[in-house]
């Protein structure tokens, strides 16, 4: 919830409506119920309905991690309602209502698990007072099982729907005043179950933001300059005009849209283009294809993948624009070290390609803005909005869909700004779609990046020097989003001579989130390093990554604290599970061993591969044990978010790069940026680790430690090392 001044009782309020409980945090006066008409008015977690439905409201995006089914999992299991008795609504966009409602950073669970038990226990506390005031007695006197209130020592019995309209003179608890549920006896909680809409899905019924329909609404497309930011210099408007159902065709630029030019970073705004509306989705499209536009140089054009390269090549080696951690003395350390590794790292741009491609639906009518939008971020979307048409944030509402994968792109809400301007230009209900060239072209880009790495290791095998000039994306003290690297990245902290250099180069091209921010990248660098440094050791890779975590349970202070013994615990569990060092593999097959914590997460993976001789690789199988805590709310859909994360992890790896050429993203379709097909999709097994820390989330952390498993497996298969990606085939030929 935001930061208001008011006590959490002080936001809970419960209504009557239409005979039933209406259960909600909001802002609001001192907690009460009162007679409301319409509860979809109220956007409620809770409404119980005399038939005994409970209809549970889903506050944060559902972009496929699940929360549209595990959030209302965990109020339902304090609530004691019956799994089956429950639907599921999602919420529109409402800070003021719900707090904040986003998807990213797999924190889903660590921020509603303790709050949306409490739902759940002050509904089912209220439901039981009903119960004692009809039949006299003391709350104290009555149970709860399966959706109904029973009365212990006669066994009466009085089901929540029967109850909910009694509710309306119930005073609201404390929420921190009830207790919560001993673990053993949950019921929902724990137990695998499918996502709320699979059946939806699988039916094709209409969730996705590219379903919405609205009476009357036309259809758009928008067209940016290949150059990031570069203004329309002219467009044949007429052209595009001519193509039968086309409506309208117009030009926006930075200047008459008072919006941030240039690429910029995530969540900058509006950039200058070309829209035109139709009919039809294809009509607009046809429309744009006449439009012939012309583009005014931009400095961004000088920019290229192979100018990064060679410019990182060059400050590498000089010396670095600054250090960020220095401990110890590294160049003594490398001077008397028994053996030491040098090794250049490098990892490129990628795009989300979520299989939905970006769109909003828009009507501007009133002075008023309605937007149903498939966003990971709806509240900043709303805000951009409002400042880019002079609207206050209440005039405009933002219905959230579901999304078709989002993995990071939707953090930014660049084509809600986009489909609402356009909107607002037409006059009419208006769906704006980019194309698959679109979304691949126009995207917030995971920032490529590289590592020049020293390491030295003594002839106990301890690794006792380690250096990393690391160069990415950014100018001055600034670093391009999701391009730069904490001190505290591993193995800082756990290695007595450890220094990190930085130098930065300037970017035109838009960069932000993608699933594990940073740590898909960092993970793949230092522990393939970790690797190199532990064969040069002449230790094995397992025994290595223990020693050097050495045996302290915690090293540094929250929020940058690691948790050694955690970490440990997954290396041995995963050792186990992949029979690590025991079994004997043909020739040309090989066993690699990644660890990395990212998002509250400790997770250790094991790949096995197979490299034949043509070069070609094939992942064989992968191992994964997962530390998250002590609870797995939903057992179905983490793993499958592991799963998920592990084949996503594989596919940057062995597939996926973005290229920079003159100023413009070279790659266009699935054609030149292939994802991993599914002939190609190893098996993946999964343990969790069980630890009496409390439950965090699984949509990410589970993607860093797949791509150094796959790569250090390589180099036990073959002997080569892969120290950049995609991974280069024909650089494995024997």
């Amino acid at each position: 919830l935001q930061r208001t001044g008011a006590s959490r009782r002080d936001l809970l309020k419960a209504s009557v409506v239409g005979g039933g409980l209406v259960l909600t945090f909001s802002i609001a006066a001192k907690a009460q119920a009162a007679e409301i008409a319409g509860a979809s008015a109220l956007n409620a977690y809770v409404r119980v309905a005399p038939n005994g439905v409970v209809t549970i409201t889903a506050k944060n995006p559902e972009i496929g991690q699940g929360v549209k089914t595990s959030l209302p999992m965990m109020i339902a299991e304090e609530l004691d309602v019956p799994w089956e008795n429950v639907r599921i609504e999602q919420a529109d966009s409402d800070p003021k209502l719900y707090g904040r409602q986003f998807a990213g950073g797999s924190m889903a669970t660590p921020l509603h698990w303790d709050e949306l038990r409490r739902v759940g226990a002050v509904a089912r506390a209220m439901l039981v007072q009903a119960a004692a005031v009809a039949w006299n007695c003391k709350a104290a006197d009555c149970k709860t099982a399966g959706g109904q209130v029973i009365h212990v020592a006669t066994g009466r019995k009085q089901s929540y729907g029967a109850l909910a309209g009694q509710c309306a003179g119930i005073a609201v608890p404390d929420p921190k005043s009830l207790p919560l549920k001993d673990p053993k006896d949950y019921k929902i909680i724990g137990k695998f179950t499918p996502q709320y809409d699979t059946a939806k899905i699988v039916s094709g019924q209409p969730l996705f933001g590219i379903d919405v329909r609205l009476p009357g609404m036309l259809y758009a497309t928008y067209q940016k300059a290949p150059v990031f930011g570069a203004k329309v210099a002219s467009a044949d408007l007429d052209a595009a005009k001519s193509v039968k159902g086309v409506r309208k065709a117009f030009v926006v630029d930075a200047d008459s849209a008072n919006v941030m030019p240039g690429g910029g970073n995530i969540g900058s705004g509006l950039v200058p283009g070309v829209a035109v509306v139709a009919d039809t989705w294809w009509a607009a499209r046809k429309g744009r294809d006449k439009l012939n536009v012309q583009w005014a140089d931009h400095p961004t054009a000088k920019q290229s993948s192979a100018g990064f390269a060679a410019k990182a090549k060059e400050l590498a080696a000089g010396p670095p624009q600054r250090t960020a951690r220095n401990d110890g003395d590294v160049a003594a350390a490398l001077k008397g070290a028994a053996k030491t590794v040098e090794a250049a790292y490098y990892y490129p741009f990628l795009a989300h390609a979520p299989m939905e491609p970006q769109n909003c639906t828009a009507q501007f009518k009133d002075g008023k803005l309605e937007i149903w939008a498939p966003t990971q971020n709806p509240e900043p979307g709303r805000q951009l909005c409002a400042k880019m048409m002079g609207l206050k944030p209440d005039d405009i509402t933002v219905h959230m869909t579901r999304c078709g994968g989002g993995f990071g792109r939707r953090l930014g809400n660049d084509y809600m700004v986009e489909a609402a301007w356009i909107a607002r230009e037409t006059g009419a209900p208006v769906k704006l779609l980019w194309s698959r060239e679109d979304d691949l072209q126009h995207g917030f880009y995971r920032p490529a990046g590289f590592h020049y790495f020293k390491g030295g290791v003594d002839a106990a095998g301890n690794l006792t020097a380690w250096h990393d000039h690391f160069i990415s994306f950014g100018e001055g003290s600034s670093v391009a989003s999701s391009a730069g690297m904490a001190a505290t990245e591993f193995p800082s902290r756990f290695v007595a001579n450890y220094r990190q250099d930085v130098s930065l180069m300037p970017l035109g091209v838009p960069t932000g989130p993608m699933r594990a921010p940073g740590s898909n990248a960092l993970a793949f660098v230092h522990q393939s390093f970790i690797d190199e440094l532990a064969h040069a050791a002449g230790a094995d890779p397992l025994a290595f990554q223990i020693k050097l975590l050495g045996d302290k349970p915690v090293v540094g202070e929250p929020p940058a604290a690691y948790n050694a013994g955690r970490m440990v615990g997954g290396l041995k569990a995963v050792g186990a599970m992949c029979n690590w060092g025991k079994t004997k593999l043909p020739k040309g097959e090989g066993m690699g061993l990644a660890c990395y914590y990212s998002h509250m997460g400790y997770f250790a993976e094991v790949a096995h591969v197979a490299v034949a001789a043509s070069g070609d690789v094939k992942v064989k199988k992968v191992w994964v044990a997962a530390d998250v805590g002590r609870q797995i709310v939903n057992p179905a859909g983490a793993i499958n978010q592991v799963q998920g994360s592990v084949i996503e992890g594989l596919s940057h790896a062995l597939h996926q790069q973005i290229t920079l050429v003159n100023g413009a993203m070279e790659q266009s379709n699935f054609a030149d940026y292939p994802l991993l097909r599914i002939n190609e999709a190893p098996p993946v097994e999964v343990k969790f680790v069980i630890t009496d820390y409390p439950p965090t989330g699984l949509g990410e952390p589970g993607l860093p430690p797949a791509i150094p498993a796959l790569t250090n497996a390589i180099f036990a298969a073959s002997g080569k090392r892969v120290r950049s990606l995609p991974i280069d085939t024909s650089q494995l030929k024997t």
